[in-house]
């Protein structure tokens, strides 16, 4: 099973738990045209503009010929492990648990998703897991131990900045309130340095994905593959 990793820092790993982030945005990199070359053997290689069709992204020759199809990294209906840290993970286990038992022992929650046999499960496992890398950090931890996944739904392809309003909205932006004048304000998602608040949906994504896979990437305005996701459990 493959795992996604969301931004921790602009809260977006809890916005998929919870369900209000419901798509993500992964910028593709064309490789230049040195490496084609070296790709295809050849010093004649002529790059014409990167094209996309439906679901793939395409290199062609000047012939208008394919030359290299890049395909997503992800399928639809293809369900994906949610990284998480294992330290978080035992704490959301560790939740369950009080949960189940904070009245004189006796389970207090029968409809809570989390059963005594996926506690039991993970508490065989997380002993051995404290001295890793994976425990403080989810780059490093194995995608069948983590608890939560989303199933793809959908996946398309365009330019960063052809984002729409309503995939904002699915990307983790915020509809905070309409102005007395009709003016609908946006805000990004909270962070200790505060947020940003705008009457353009696009802007807040602007700023949002600037600080989440660099800077000066919403202006490059690059590729994405944009993948339309459900919570599967």
């Amino acid at each position: 099973m493959k795992k996604i990793m969301f931004n921790d820092k602009f809260g977006l790993t809890q916005a998929v738990l919870e369900g209000r982030k419901t798509m993500t945005r992964r910028v593709f990199y064309i490789p230049d045209k040195l490496a084609l070359k070296y790709y295809f053997e050849t010093d004649n290689l002529v790059i014409c503009e990167t094209q996309h069709n439906g679901d793939v992204i395409e290199w062609r020759d000047s012939n208008e010929n394919v030359r290299i199809t890049f395909e997503p990294k992800y399928k639809i209906g293809e369900v994906i492990a949610i990284a998480q840290s294992y330290k978080n993970i035992d704490n959301y286990y560790n939740a369950a648990l009080y949960r189940k038992t904070s009245i004189h022992g006796q389970i207090v929650d029968e409809l809570d998703l989390v059963s005594f046999q996926d506690i039991r499960r993970w508490k065989y496992f997380s002993g051995d897991l404290m001295n890793t890398s994976g425990w403080t950090n989810k780059m490093f931890v194995k995608a069948d131990l983590m608890p939560h996944h989303i199933k793809i739904t959908g996946i398309k392809v365009e330019r960063l900045q052809d984002i729409s309003d309503e995939d904002c909205l699915k990307e983790g932006i915020i509809y905070k309130y309409t102005n007395n004048d009709g003016t609908k304000i946006y805000h990004t998602p909270h962070t200790k340095r505060g947020y940003l608040s705008t009457d353009v949906a696009q802007q807040a994504f602007a700023f949002l994905i600037d600080k989440v896979s660099g800077k000066g990437v919403f202006q490059s305005n690059p590729y994405v593959f944009a993948y339309e996701f459900v919570l599967f459990d």
